[in-house]
Parts: C-alpha cells; sequence; structure tokens
C-alpha cells in the first residue's frame, strides 16, 4: 500500500493492520506527522503538533507490539494517530480555546474523552483548530492562520471543530473528536465531506469540569465514513461519576449498530424550515436524492418538519451567555465574540430564555411520536470563503449565520441525536450534505440507516485534490 492509500485508510482498517503487524504504529505516526508537517502550513487545521510526545508513543507501542502474541488483546485503536480539538484539556499541550494569549497554558490533567481515548489506544499527534471560544461556525480565530478547507482552499471548512474536520478530509488523521453546541460537527462534516455525529444530550460525559450551556453542546465525532465515526463514539462515550446528566449504555455498540438490519421506519423531510427559509437548490438536491433511496429501500417517507418559531431568540441569548459566562474581558476578543458577550443578559433573562426554550424543545420532540427520523439540509448553503463576512457588523454577521447553519441548532436545544452525511459537490468544489435526525437517544438507527445509505453511494473514495 502506498504512503497516500495508507493515509486515507479508515481507522478501523488502520487498526486492524497494526494487529496483524503489516504496520507499526511508529510507521502510521511518522507518516501523518510527515503530511502535518507538509501540507498544513497552507491548511491550518492544527494549532498545536505533538511531534515529540506523538513519537515518544509510538515508539513504545511499537515495542509493545512486538512483543505482544496475542495482538487481539490490544486496545482496540492500539496505535492509531488522532488528534484533540483545542476545546479539550490534554495534560502537557496547550489548551488555548482559540486564543492566542491561552498558548502558554497548559493544563495537568486530561478531559474524560481523552483519557477514553487514550485507552483505547490512540495516539495523540496535536491539537486541532478551533474559532474563538468554538462561538462561530468558521475557523477563523485572530491570532491564528484561518482553517481552509482542503477541497478548496479559498473556503472554510466551517466550525467550531473545523480543525478536526479539515484535518480528517486532508488525510492528516483518519478520525478525530469535535464538538457540537449549535453544528460545530455536522457543519465542518457537511464543509468537508464527511461523516459528523452529534449524539443525543447526555451520551458523552463533560467530566472533570461542567457545561455551561444548558446542555445545548456535546462532544461528537468525525470520520470519513460512518463505521469510524460510530466506532469513536462508541470510545468517547458513557457515564463518568458526578454528570448532571446522562444516558444508558446502548444495548449493542454504535459499530455494530452499523451492520444491522432495519425494519420499515417512518421518515419526515423537509428542505426548508421556520427560521432559515428554502436550502439553495444543491443542498435542496441531496434531500430529494436521500428521500428517493430511503423510499427505494422500502422505509415511509412524508414530508414535514416540527415548528421552530420561537426558538431563535432564547438559543441566542443561551449562546450569547455561553461566551460571557469564560470570564474574559470582552474587549480582549475578536469584535464578535466582544459583541456577543456584550449582548449577554442578566441571570434572570438567561433562566427565563432556557425556559422558553425548553417549552419550544418539547414541541419539537413531540413531533417524533409520529416519526423516527427527520432528513434536513444539514445547512442551507454551501461553504462561505474564507473571511467572506470579516467586513460585516457583528449585527449583521449574526443574521448570516442564523441563515446558513438553522436546521442545526434546535437539535442541540432539544438534545437530539443527528449525524451528517455528504451528498456531493458544489460548483466550487466544496462539498455539501444533509442530516438525519433521530428520536431521544436513538443514535443507533441514524447510524444504522447512514450505513445503509452510505453502502448505495460510497464516499470515502473521494479525495482532495490538495492532499494527494
Amino acid at each position: 500500500m502506498n504512503k497516500i492509500d495508507l493515509a486515507f485508510t479508515p481507522a478501523l482498517e488502520q487498526a486492524q493492520l497494526i494487529r496483524s503487524k503489516q504496520i507499526s504504529p511508529l510507521e502510521l505516526t511518522q507518516l501523518y506527522l510527515e503530511r502535518i508537517e507538509r501540507l498544513d502550513s497552507q491548511l491550518g487545521s492544527f494549532f498545536t503538533v505533538a511531534a515529540e510526545t506523538a513519537l515518544a508513543d509510538a515508539r513504545a507501542k511499537t515495542k509493545q507490539l512486538n512483543q505482544t502474541k496475542d495482538t487481539s488483546e490490544l486496545p482496540q485503536f492500539f496505535g492509531v494517530p488522532t488528534a484533540i480539538k483545542d476545546l479539550n484539556a490534554v495534560a502537557g499541550m496547550p489548551l488555548t480555546y482559540g486564543l492566542p494569549f491561552q498558548k502558554d497554558k497548559i493544563p495537568f490533567y486530561d478531559d474524560g474523552i481523552v483519557t477514553r481515548i487514550k485507552q483505547a489506544g490512540f495516539i495523540l499527534l496535536g491539537k486541532t483548530a478551533t474559532s474563538e471560544l468554538a462561538s462561530l461556525p468558521y475557523t477563523e480565530p485572530p491570532g491564528f492562520p484561518p482553517t481552509r478547507n482542503p477541497w478548496n482552499l479559498d473556503y472554510t471548512p466551517g466550525g467550531s471543530s473545523g480543525g478536526a474536520a479539515a484535518a480528517v478530509a486532508a488525510g492528516l488523521c483518519p478520525v478525530a473528536p469535535g464538538s457540537d453546541g449549535g453544528g460545530s460537527v455536522r457543519g465542518p462534516a457537511f464543509c468537508c465531506g464527511l461523516v459528523g455525529i452529534k449524539p443525543a444530550r447526555g451520551r458523552i460525559s463533560f467530566a472533570p469540569v461542567g457545561e455551561h450551556q444548558s446542555g445545548i453542546a456535546t462532544n461528537g465525532t468525525l470520520g470519513r465514513n460512518v463505521a469510524d465515526a460510530a466506532a469513536l463514539l462508541d470510545v468517547m462515550s458513557g457515564y463518568i461519576t458526578g454528570d448532571p446528566y446522562w444516558l444508558p449504555d446502548p444495548k449493542i455498540s454504535f459499530l455494530n449498530s452499523t451492520r444491522q438490519a432495519l425494519s420499515q421506519l417512518r421518515i419526515a423531510f423537509a428542505t426548508s424550515i421556520s427560521i432559515g427559509g428554502e436550502a439553495v437548490e444543491i443542498c435542496t438536491q441531496g434531500v430529494k436524492e436521500t428521500v428517493q433511496r430511503l423510499e427505494e429501500m422500502g422505509h415511509i417517507l412524508e414530508p414535514g418538519c416540527p415548528e421552530f418559531s420561537g426558538l431563535e431568540e432564547p438559543f441566542i441569548k443561551v449562546w450569547q451567555a455561553g461566551v460571557a459566562a469564560t470570564g474574559i474581558p470582552p474587549e480582549t476578543l475578536s469584535p464578535m465574540n466582544c459583541w456577543i458577550a456584550t449582548q449577554a443578559g442578566s441571570a434572570g433573562e438567561y433562566l427565563q430564555a432556557v425556559g422558553q426554550m425548553q417549552i419550544v424543545c418539547r414541541q419539537i420532540v413531540a413531533f417524533f411520536d409520529t416519526f423516527d427520523v427527520l432528513v434536513l439540509p444539514t445547512y442551507m448553503h454551501p461553504a462561505i470563503r474564507v473571511g467572506e463576512w470579516a467586513d460585516l457588523s457583528p449585527e449583521e454577521t449574526l443574521q448570516k449565520i442564523i441563515t446558513w447553519i438553522a436546521p442545526c441548532p434546535p437539535f442541540n436545544a432539544a438534545g437530539l441525536p443527528a449525524i451528517s452525511i455528504p451528498t456531493g459537490f458544489d460548483s466550487n468544489g466544496v462539498p455539501v450534505g444533509i442530516q438525519l435526525v433521530g428520536r431521544p437517544a436513538a443514535e443507533a438507527t441514524l447510524i444504522s440507516l447512514a450505513a445503509q445509505l452510505e453502502t448505495l453511494q460510497p464516499w470515502s473514495q473521494h479525495r482532495p485534490a490538495f492532499a494527494i
């Protein structure tokens, strides 16, 4: 296998190659570090490259592999590289949150998901780029190079998990975690031609810290195929002592869900929503083609969508409060985040917004008493150019953001699972996709359905010309 093919080999297959001793953790880690060194100066997908610690871990794991007779006992992803979004603490690596003045802040602990990723055998290549405070759907934090889309470097890979998505899409790592507080996993998956899973509220722990946005955010996964994204979700999921809310473990693993046959489902679909209006043609086309495939699979398809009116204002208030709650002086932030922080109201206004949001979300969740799955565009139009909105006022930028990402935030508010899958390319060569939304805690259904769609329209063979 040549080096390019190996770089784009799915993480699960890489793990098997290591177990069979066809490649070593050191060889694979060196391959990705070489690609990062060669390509990331143009891409900007990493804030921190931890080459020394990655190589040390790879050498130790290679030695362990050579001394292991029964490699089936090794952790699932033993020796496979990945990278951590720079919102999660990794002991010994900077934790910036997209703020340049945080570059010297080195935590002494690992976040819960990082501990689980390490326990699964992954090797950490470094920290991937995020928008400032992870508050924006493009990854252009002041003081860092903008993160670019490997399919077309003039365009954004989305945000706030733009670095993770760009790295996976460009073959700089095979799979990666992200986080999603309003589309921040699904949007980058949409922009970069990946599978992005936003699990249900309570599926993944925020330990050892808390979360301060009333449950709208969660960690999630990005992969070039459904199986990799599902397997990483298995790794990251589960209760950790003290979590304020949690879900029971699934009956079967999410990876096994990719192989499960589904009975006939009742599936709703829409190309327009009450907040964002009608999606552009390339995005509606993805929905229509998916609906046709689902009908051919034997499912019942009906037009329909929950009513989202009444959600926009309280969701924005909670989002603004999340930026203000960081305690970072607004004047040290970008103009957009400074404005967001100063718009946050009082504690009473925040609690009123949470209550209103929860009322609307009861209606959204009730929609799934009738339907098993909802098919929507992930975003309302394809990726924007890097810096496209830089000269707009904060108020104008906010309206642009609302229109673009409109199909995503309602399901953060409601805590429902969703998965974004690619469906094609726009005229600029940038990917687009659709999202499947499911009932509470029903990630397994979405993963099974996405895996079946993937067999009908394989995607992972596509590779950005920039990366090969």
